[in-house]
């Protein structure tokens, strides 16, 4: 069942195109990796799923919750971390404080950071610091969930504790998934299906079989070549 259509969607910065007749169909439980040279629109793409940035022409049908987790955290640092989950659902969902912290708590555990839960953003390494921004996304309930070069800022052991936790939503919580990424091993391991962009527009959209046959697809070759 399709959860998000996106039809001849177009995003500009003063004149410039970031977003060229963006169409996609995005069923319920997929995950789907977005690959592409810096500066493609990747980005740009999420944020105007999640209504962060105005479309200038086009459609989103989305009617649901979505969850961002955004490549700079955004934990806010004057709160310690179990506050840092709890103040969205509580302020803006206007849930019951005691239900929400019993599901931050529930969450934490699950993320094997119960212990951290009343110390700050600053107190954390990298990876602990990512898996409390997803936590917080989780904790909104979203139907979907959209990450933003959720390993850029790791090192290479703290990027595979991140990597882990999204192995571990896709495979537990069967949770619908757009994750821009640079981890094109990752992509091809996790994702059900990639979209390929480039200057702002969907070059290849598919299976990992389809956008991955670069016989047939030159551009994601060379793509590939610089990103090795």
């Amino acid at each position: 069942m399709s959860i998000l259509k996106i039809k001849n969607l177009i995003k500009k910065y003063n004149d410039k195109i970031i977003l060229d007749d963006i169409s996609l169909d995005i069923n319920e439980g997929e995950v789907i990796a977005i690959i592409g040279p810096s500066g493609s629109g990747k980005s740009t793409l999420l944020k105007c799923i999640t209504q962060l940035e105005k479309i200038d022409s086009g459609e989103i049908d989305f009617d649901r919750k979505a969850g961002m987790v955004f490549q700079s955290l955004n934990l806010f640092p004057n709160m310690n971390v179990l506050e840092n989950l709890m103040t969205a659902p509580i302020i803006v969902q206007k849930r019951l404080k005691e239900e929400v912290k019993d599901k931050a708590l529930k969450l934490l555990k699950k993320m094997r950071l119960e212990e951290k839960s009343l110390s700050f953003p600053l107190e954390l390494s990298g990876g602990q610091a990512q898996r409390i921004a997803i936590a917080r996304a989780l904790i909104l309930e979203p139907q979907i969930l959209l990450f933003d070069e959720p390993t850029s800022a790791l090192d290479p052991e703290l990027t595979n504790d991140v990597l882990n936790e999204i192995r571990r939503l896709s495979k537990e919580e069967n949770k619908t998934m757009l994750i821009v990424t640079h981890e094109l091993s990752f992509a091809r391991e996790i994702a059900d299906k990639i979209i390929f962009m480039m200057d702002g527009k969907i070059i290849d959209f598919g299976t990992k079989d389809k956008v991955f046959n670069l016989q047939n697809n030159p551009k994601i070759l060379q793509f590939i070549a610089k990103v090795l």
